[in-house]
């Protein structure tokens, strides 16, 4: 039996709003990835900032962001900042599957420009009779 012009306009709008329903799903589920993994990214950042700085445990919200803001928004923190990113930038991404699992894996070692930056500090606190500890 041959369908008549309605029905067939009726069927096209069923399966468009089904496409549309299938679409919807999949921007959650984009959302939902996307949102993970920056809670995961934030989760392992901070928790390795805790790490490092023990003490930041202590602090009001207020004090961690005057903190961060002294600590990364002046010059030495963005040339850091800046050369890590253009490190990156020049390495070739691994094409490992255990890297793409974990993309916020910390470098194994320093980059060279802060040992020796930290070296240099050190010689210039003993030179002043203080000692800064870390």
């Amino acid at each position: 039996m041959a369908k008549t012009r309605l029905e067939k306009i009726a069927d096209y709008e069923e399966q468009i709003a089904q496409i549309r329903s299938k679409q919807k799903q999949e921007r959650q589920k984009q959302s939902k990835e996307e949102r993970t993994a920056r809670t995961r990214r934030l989760c392992s950042r901070h928790g390795l900032l805790e790490k490092m700085l023990p003490e930041i445990i202590t602090i009001t919200d207020e004090q961690y962001q005057t903190f961060l803001e002294k600590a990364v928004t002046n010059n030495y923190g963005r040339d850091i900042l800046n050369k890590i990113i253009a490190q990156t930038a020049a390495t070739p991404a691994p094409s490992s599957a255990g890297s793409a699992a974990n993309p916020n894996t910390p470098p194994a070692t320093k980059p060279a420009e802060t040992e020796q930056d930290e070296d240099t500090d050190e010689g210039q606190d003993e030179g002043n009779g203080a000692r800064v500890t870390g």
